[in-house]
């Protein structure tokens, strides 16, 4: 997996109105979203969104309903204008892009898969499956045959000549998937993907995401108000609040070092045993040598190392990386670990929940 940057939005605005361009002047002069629509009629749908996405990563979006994020994700192959600023992708800016570039960007770079699932219904499961290759051109025995292979590796080989309405939203979400990948994009855009499915369906659907994603190494930008699931699937977590970055960061680090009280409060019920990792709790290696209660590995949950200690703070273990020794944690360390920085007040995480 490189570190390169795949797509990078650089201060990008996004206003909704009669004269977005007269607005904007307001915007960047600092007005905020709600003194805009009162004193000037406009909407303020994005303001100064400085966000680098790096090639083979997940970057999950996320925010509560009207934060900007699916306005956002749409913008990537400009299926809404911005206002003002720059998509790039691979260096180049899309707003450059003539319509026949585009039109390439769309079909070829770039795959969307959506909470509705937006499957054809006419279609069966392999031609829907095959729709991208399809679209730009390619033959139906290619399209069947990269059909096929994507359709067995999310789990519905035999299901092919069934029609949406034929199969649950589990599976036909699996379908979604399956187009996108057949499409062979070097980018995903998932808008909510899995937000419609039964919390069981939607766990094994985010399972199957990270298990593909293992081997595929796709840049996908995942847009989500849930943040069990934000932490459980980012590489990158970017939150929102009234179109603007609030922060941005490795999930862990956002978990640990909230930079205010608003996120503070976002990420305070959440269970830190079972999403922080070992590797953002240990000390720094300073004697391997010393006596240890045992080694766990630095991508262990919190939660396995407590299941390791029986309960007994006054433990100390080593981490490992593989063979590697990488570090050590220690079981009071873990304890402070696991108390957020300050209680929920204003019911943030019930609005996440509700969104």
């Amino acid at each position: 997996m490189t570190a390169n940057v795949k797509v990078s939005i650089k201060n990008l605005y996004k206003i909704f109105g009669s004269d977005p361009k007269s607005a904007l002047v307001h915007a960047k002069n600092g007005i905020e979203k709600a003194e805009l629509l009162e004193q000037h009629g406009h909407v303020l749908g994005l303001k100064d969104i400085n966000i680098d996405i790096k090639d083979g990563e997940i970057t999950v979006i996320m925010g509560l309903s009207g934060s900007g994020k699916s306005t956002l994700i749409r913008h990537f192959n400009r299926l809404i204008e911005p206002t003002d600023g720059q998509i790039l992708i691979d260096g180049v800016d899309v707003m450059t892009l003539s319509d026949n570039d585009l039109r390439k960007l769309r079909q070829q770079g770039m795959s969307m898969v959506f909470q509705k699932f937006a499957l054809l219904p006419h279609k069966t499961v392999l031609e829907n499956a095959g729709t991208a290759l399809r679209v730009r051109g390619e033959s139906s025995e290619n399209a069947d045959q990269e059909g096929r292979k994507w359709l067995d590796r999310v789990g519905l080989a035999g299901f092919e000549d069934h029609y949406p309405h034929q199969l649950s939203g589990g599976m036909q979400q699996r379908v979604g998937i399956a187009r996108a990948l057949t499409s062979n994009s070097a980018v995903m855009l998932m808008d909510e993907a899995f937000s419609a499915l039964d919390p069981l369906i939607r766990t094994d659907m985010q399972d199957l995401l990270l298990e593909l994603q293992k081997e595929l190494h796709k840049t996908i930008i995942f847009i989500s108000h849930d943040l069990d699931e934000a932490l459980k699937l980012a590489d990158h977590l970017v939150i929102l609040k009234d179109g603007e970055v609030v922060q941005q960061g490795e999930p862990q680090h956002i978990l640990l070092n909230p930079s205010d009280p608003y996120i503070e409060d976002f990420v305070s019920d959440i269970n830190r045993a079972r999403v922080l990792r070992v590797r953002s709790v240990m000390r720094p290696l300073s004697d391997s040598t010393a006596a240890h209660a045992g080694t766990v590995d630095y991508n262990d949950t919190l939660e396995d190392v407590i299941s390791h200690s029986d309960g007994d703070t006054s433990k100390v273990y080593l981490v490992k990386n593989g063979s590697e020794a990488v570090g050590t944690i220690c079981m009071k360390d873990l304890v402070r670990a696991l108390v957020p920085r300050a209680p929920s007040e204003d019911g943030v995480r019930g609005q996440v929940n509700a969104a």
